[in-house]
């Protein structure tokens, strides 16, 4: 919004140009959306705690978090608000992609605030049933992948990590790829958040990342000289990703161990999907499998246990995800988040040197 009020007036007052930047505007969205998170944060603490908003723990967790039982919880919603907020006023709202990153994080973003609320009146860690929520997630990915599929120049082919010619067209397969990829990335990063801090880190991580991989994609020269595939006018995602990283950095300040507040399934579930379409959108879809290494990993833990329980009654683990096994051998809760930071900034980097090494 400010961006269309505040631009058209450069033939008048030259300073004004600088808002045709990408990369200006990106970083007024960070430091606006941080902004945000800092000033609503204590209220949406007090509001929460206030309307006993507590965290529900789930009865076969380890013993640890039993303490952590009434913390609030639903904070993701200060997120997306400092992530909407920012974007509206920064980014070009007219933008197609911009519009589509925004309404797929708070339709996600709404199904995990039901699903919170349901555990909330029901005082239990059970909310919707996951048939339900996994319905409702297809859904909603469906409608945003129908209406990328039938944008004019938006290309179904696939990009290959680390094979510059390995470049298969999906064609109308194309729809439920990409509903694998919003949907996967929104429950990866839902399993995750399990620890303070822990999926948050992670999610700035790879939002980091995607913001960079999104100017470089939505800029012609860049593309070609990269030979990444150029997507007109995805490069504006730069600043939803920036307004993403700044907003879970505010988020984290009140998450971090000992947390003040939980993020709840309506962050979880929502940045996830974030992630997930701007994957999608950028046209680097399979690289978000490393980018979100850690998120990978939780998922695989928790299939790895119910298939080799289901078939051998073995269990892989002490407890899943992963991150709670970890806990169980004894590792200190901050140990294990701030490793599993490591390993993040680790895939990304990874992820990075693909542009180039195809």
């Amino acid at each position: 919004m400010l961006y269309h009020l505040l631009y058209p007036l450069h033939t008048i007052y030259s300073a004004f140009n600088v808002f045709r930047y990408i990369t200006f505007r990106a970083a007024l969205a960070a430091l606006m959306a941080l902004l945000l998170s800092f000033l609503l944060g204590p209220y949406v603490i007090r509001s929460l705690a206030a309307k006993q908003i507590g965290q529900p723990i789930r009865d076969d967790g380890p013993a640890s978090h039993a303490t952590k039982a009434g913390t609030p919880t639903m904070g993701g919603s200060l997120i997306i608000l400092a992530l909407v907020l920012s974007t509206f006023l920064l980014a070009d709202i007219t933008n197609l992609y911009i519009a589509l990153a925004v309404a797929v994080t708070v339709g996600f973003g709404v199904i995990g605030f039901t699903d919170d609320y349901l555990k909330l009146i029901r005082k239990s860690s059970k909310g919707l049933t996951a048939r339900t929520k996994f319905l409702l997630q297809l859904a909603v990915a469906f409608v945003a992948a129908v209406i990328l599929y039938w944008v004019p120049d938006f290309s179904t082919v696939i990009g290959v990590p680390f094979f510059k010619n390995v470049r298969p067209d999906l064609g109308l397969w194309y729809v439920p790829f990409a509903m694998l990829v919003i949907v996967g990335s929104s429950n990866a990063v839902n399993l995750t958040d399990g620890l303070d801090g822990l999926a948050i880190g992670p999610v700035m991580i790879g939002a980091g990342t995607y913001a960079l991989i999104a100017y470089l994609t939505g800029h012609l020269k860049l593309a070609e000289y990269l030979q990444i595939p150029y997507v007109a006018g995805v490069g504006e995602l730069s600043i939803f990703c920036a307004a993403l990283v700044a907003s879970g950095l505010g988020f984290l300040w009140f998450n971090t161990y000992p947390a003040q507040m939980f993020m709840g399934d309506v962050g979880s579930l929502a940045l996830g999907a974030a992630l997930g379409i701007v994957a999608v959108m950028t046209k680097n879809e399979i690289l978000l499998v490393i980018v979100g290494g850690v998120f990978v990993m939780e998922a695989l833990s928790v299939i790895f246990q119910v298939v080799s329980y289901k078939l051998r009654r073995k269990r892989v683990f002490l407890m899943a995800p992963i991150h709670h096994h970890y806990e169980l051998k004894g590792w200190p809760e901050p140990q294990i988040i701030v490793r599993f930071w490591i390993i993040s900034v680790i895939c990304s980097l990874v992820a990075l040197s693909t542009l180039k090494l195809r």
